[in-house]
């Protein structure tokens, strides 16, 4: 009895190692693989210099984003103002979300429409925040919080302050 639970337990956790997913797979379910992924590490080195849109909603970015970033939106993202704004096509842009997954589909329009240095953040602001790099609020504050978009989403965001909207 005692051989047969042991077998039982082993099995049990060997089960749910096997089973754990990890971001890549999640960015390999969910994405297509259209949009060269840059790591956080590397937009992060001083000399990387890029344009970064953040393709969340404005109630996300309002909790906090990256430095500098601009807000595109996902939901109401406007190719065209893109277009107005950014005129030479060839500027590195770094698009971002929570994971990577939204910004892939906003890195493929602007792709579409003629940018030539187009990347998509691995991980998002979550994996940004998880490394230890700061992000800030609307005031340009630094600060602890993030939006966690989901409760199911939320468990790839270990470091800062989760922060949900009613519902969620």
């Amino acid at each position: 009895m005692k051989l047969n639970f042991s077998y039982i337990l082993i099995f049990f956790v060997a089960f749910s190692i096997n089973a754990q997913e990890t971001l890549s797979d999640v960015l390999k379910t969910h994405n297509q693989g259209s949009v060269p992924y840059i790591s956080v590490q590397e937009l992060a080195m001083p000399k990387t210099e890029a344009i970064i849109f953040d393709a969340r909603e404005v109630s996300e970015y309002n909790v906090s984003h990256l430095k500098n970033a601009i807000f595109v939106g996902y939901d109401n993202f406007n190719i065209k103002t893109v277009l107005e704004t950014i005129k030479d096509k060839d500027k590195k842009i770094v698009v971002y979300c929570s994971l990577g997954i939204r910004s892939e589909d906003i890195a493929e329009q602007l792709k579409k429409a003629g940018y030539t240095n187009v990347f998509n953040l691995y991980g998002g602001i979550f994996e940004w925040k998880n490394n230890g790099f700061p992000v800030f609020d609307l005031n340009e504050k630094e600060t602890e919080k993030v939006h966690a978009f989901s409760k199911a989403w939320s468990k790839w965001l270990v470091k800062g302050e989760k922060v949900y909207e009613k519902g969620n």
